[in-house]
């Protein structure tokens, strides 16, 4: 088996094992009567990512080798998500918040670093192989949305959207993924080369560009549209699953297999990472950021006015913009913190650039959407399902309105002129 089939699959498991839970656990939560905790089920993510994949990857370069940490890192995290499925599946709805939360956590804690780290291997292989890894890595990193997708579709039609039995799923994913990694070829340990210290793996060095105005401005403007990143992840199945509180949509497609319907983000998202060059090149950065911001209105305005019957095809098309909205934004932006940066810093500047979408901005968004989301849905009383859907759909709105003064305020403020043979 070539190299390239080898590390597919590596790319295909590792995205699978994520996908299993990451859109369908939010319906699960709300069934056992923790929906108003859900985003701090999605917010720990963005918590645990400012600093679990700096400490992991300091022990790969300096102690154990890429490949056995990141099996290491998935029988740790495998282990503990199948602990929280076997709580949730013997609690039934009495589940303890304190309990499954702490379970899922220290799942996660190990498992957020894998996706940097088998970045990671992925190029270190690839290099000690003599493979040019800017024209053989993409190809691979495709088949990692594959196996997302195929997880959400496994998971909807194996009915375990409602259930803690995706927890185990995903669990068992990682432990074949882990036994799968320790066949790779080695990555070997750097001990006594030059090493990055905490505060260089944390991206801290980094934050000197915020002496740099553009720079300031962009990182700021990241936080703020990073607040968008989760939302949709942790509430668009709960919300499309509501509507089977209403007659008339409880058999329509889409509540039936919500899981199916917004694989079609991803699909999406596989297919706009392919347009970004030629916009990058024709627009330049801001105007590509901007469509992002247009993109993330779009996405929420699409829920609030969509439905699973007559109004399904509002629902696909905020699936559609979903591609544009994600990956305009975290690949572009990325791309452009490389350009404008030194090379002495660029690998900090990248690490701000995720601190401030992934974890600050995605920690501050899912958290700040529960408190709406209770407001508008989770605390009404008695309520029909009608009025259900209405309370839904203040929220994408008021979510859609804020995107929409993140863009123009961007728009305003953002001074950048566009140089297509620099970007």
């Amino acid at each position: 088996m070539s190299l390239k089939v080898r590390l597919t699959i590596m790319n295909f498991l590792e995205f699978a094992v994520w996908g299993a839970y990451l859109t369908s656990m939010g319906t699960y939560l709300a069934r056992v009567g923790q929906a108003e905790n859900i985003g701090w089920f999605y917010s720990i993510q963005g918590i645990v990512s400012l600093f679990m994949p700096a400490l992991i990857g300091i022990i790969a370069d300096r102690w154990i080798q890429g490949q056995k940490l990141l099996g290491i890192c998935h029988i740790l995290a495998g282990a503990f998500m199948l602990a929280a499925s076997y709580y949730g599946m013997q609690t039934g709805e009495s589940v303890s918040f304190p309990v499954l939360f702490s379970l899922y956590t220290l799942s996660v804690a190990f498992f957020m670093p894998t996706i940097a780290l088998s970045n990671s291997v992925a190029y270190s292989i690839l290099d000690r192989a003599g493979m040019d890894t800017v024209k053989h890595f993409p190809p691979i990193r495709v088949f990692g949305t594959v196996g997302f997708i195929c997880s959400m579709w496994v998971v909807d039609l194996g009915g375990m959207q409602q259930t803690a039995l995706q927890f185990a799923f995903s669990g068992i994913l990682s432990f074949i993924l882990a036994l799968y990694v320790f066949t790779l070829p080695e990555c070997p340990v750097n001990r006594e080369g030059e090493t990055k210290s905490l505060s260089e793996a944390l991206g801290l060095q980094a934050f000197r560009l915020f002496k740099v105005k553009k720079m300031a401005v962009f990182f700021i403007f990241s936080m703020m549209l990073g607040i968008c990143l989760q939302i949709t992840n942790g509430f668009a199945n709960p919300f499309i699953s509501s509507f089977a509180q209403i007659p008339e949509y409880a058999d329509t497609f889409g509540v039936q297999h919500a899981n199916i319907l917004i694989s079609l983000s991803q699909m999406s998202e596989t297919l706009c990472i392919l347009l970004i060059p030629f916009f990058l090149h024709r627009f330049g950065i801001k105007v590509v950021m901007l469509m992002a911001m247009v993109a993330w209105v779009l996405r929420f305005a699409f829920f609030a006015m969509g439905d699973p019957g007559s109004g399904v095809w509002l629902f696909v098309l905020s699936m559609i913009v979903y591609g544009v909205a994600f990956d305009f934004f975290n690949v572009s932006g990325s791309l452009f913190v490389d350009k404008e940066t030194d090379v002495h810093v660029r690998s900090s500047a990248q690490g701000l650039f995720m601190v401030m979408t992934n974890g600050l901005g995605a920690t501050i968004g899912t958290l700040a959407a529960q408190e709406v989301i209770n407001v508008y849905v989770y605390n009404l009383k008695d309520a029909t399902g009608q009025q259900i859907a209405e309370g839904w759909s203040t929220c994408w709105y008021i979510f859609a309105a804020y995107a929409l003064v993140v863009a123009i305020l961007f728009a305003v403020v953002f001074r950048y002129k566009h140089d297509p043979e620099k970007l």
